[in-house]
């Protein structure tokens, strides 16, 4: 008996996830039956109401708090609201992301995507070099792939899966449909996304969630770590590196916009700074979030100060002999270092 349990234990959140497969495939279809406009809507309600009960909800109220001191409680709560939102009309707007870019030339109304920086994109297109681009977890977040494939940029994402075992394989595959190249984040992907860039191809990822192993920038006037990949690459094959967003409009409407390739802070051997580039390109990250603040994941633990490296200590000066004999010990100052 106590072998089975053991098994069960380690097995059943596996089971259940295969469980629900069929269920979450269910709800893609009934996302699909109501189209585009009303299973974003739908999804946006849902979230909007069940939101406030999850434990999420807590994570995103002390996430706004402190980035927002001078807020009352009613708006800290209105901007949550607006993240449960945003949140649930991009999880049913997956059912449709093979269509959102499409058009009806017989009716312009049905254009769902405005684009500025086209000009960026074609010339990374056209360029013959590598390139890097960088994203957040705003509006619907996945459009930036599809748009980039749309324009004929070979671009590969480097993407998270879900934990859920029955989301993951379904966002896979819808990844699969409407996207260029994909490479999973973990374990030896490093080498896949070097490669992306060696042959001459463009890396996009979203870097505002934390990163353990990570470098030290400021976001919101608080330390986190962010995941220094794309300034590393650019450092060592010295290529662009341009910032794209997403910001939401009414009825399952959006606007894109792709930056300019960012102008890096250098070293003092005329090399990309990799701790700098990573803080401008949080600082636009932050600009973005503030834009448009209900369009934000802010259920995320972005910050974590507990995994903050801790600073460098100098070793202790040698003490003058005479205190030496007196048993007294001086020491250097903490240096404040943080790698």
């Amino acid at each position: 008996m106590l072998r089975l349990a053991l098994v069960l234990n380690r097995h059943l959140p596996r089971m259940a996830g295969l469980a629900m497969i069929p269920l979450v495939r269910i709800l893609f279809w009934l996302a699909r039956m109501l189209g585009t406009e009303r299973a974003s809507r739908t999804g946006g309600a849902i979230a909007r109401r069940v939101g406030p009960f999850l434990p999420a909800n807590r994570i995103a109220l002390a996430n706004l708090r402190a980035a927002y001191p001078e807020k009352d409680e009613a708006a800290v709560k209105a901007i949550a609201a607006q993240a449960w939102d945003n949140l649930g009309r991009t999880g049913a707007e997956y059912a449709h992301l093979a269509t959102l870019f499409d058009i009806d030339p017989a009716d312009p109304s049905s254009q769902r995507m405005s684009v500025s920086g086209a000009e960026h994109f074609e010339a990374l297109r056209d360029d013959g070099k590598p390139g890097l681009i960088f994203a957040a977890h705003l509006a619907n977040w996945e459009l930036p792939a599809i748009c980039a494939a749309r324009y004929g940029l070979e671009a590969t994402a480097i993407f998270r899966p879900p934990n859920d075992i029955a989301s993951a394989r379904l966002v896979q595959e819808v990844r699969r449909e409407t996207m260029g190249g994909l490479a999973a984040a973990g374990q030896g992907a490093v080498f896949s996304m070097q490669g992306v860039v060696e042959r001459g191809g463009h890396l996009g990822q979203l870097i505002d969630q934390h990163f353990t192993r990570g470098v030290v920038v400021e976001f919101f006037g608080r330390p986190v770590l962010v995941n220094p990949l794309l300034a590393k690459l650019a450092k060592h094959y010295e290529c662009p590196v341009h910032g794209v967003r997403v910001v939401r409009k009414d009825d399952a409407r959006f606007h894109l916009e792709l930056t300019p390739p960012l102008d890096l802070p250098r070293d003092a051997k005329g090399e990309i700074d990799v701790q700098g580039a990573m803080q401008a390109m949080t600082r636009v990250v932050e600009e973005w979030v503030r834009d448009n603040p209900g369009q934000w994941l802010w259920m995320h633990r972005r910050w974590r100060p507990n995994m903050l490296p801790k600073p460098k200590i100098a070793p202790a000066t040698q003490v003058e002999t005479s205190k030496a004999h007196r048993g007294n010990v001086t020491s250097v100052a903490d240096e404040g270092a943080v790698t």
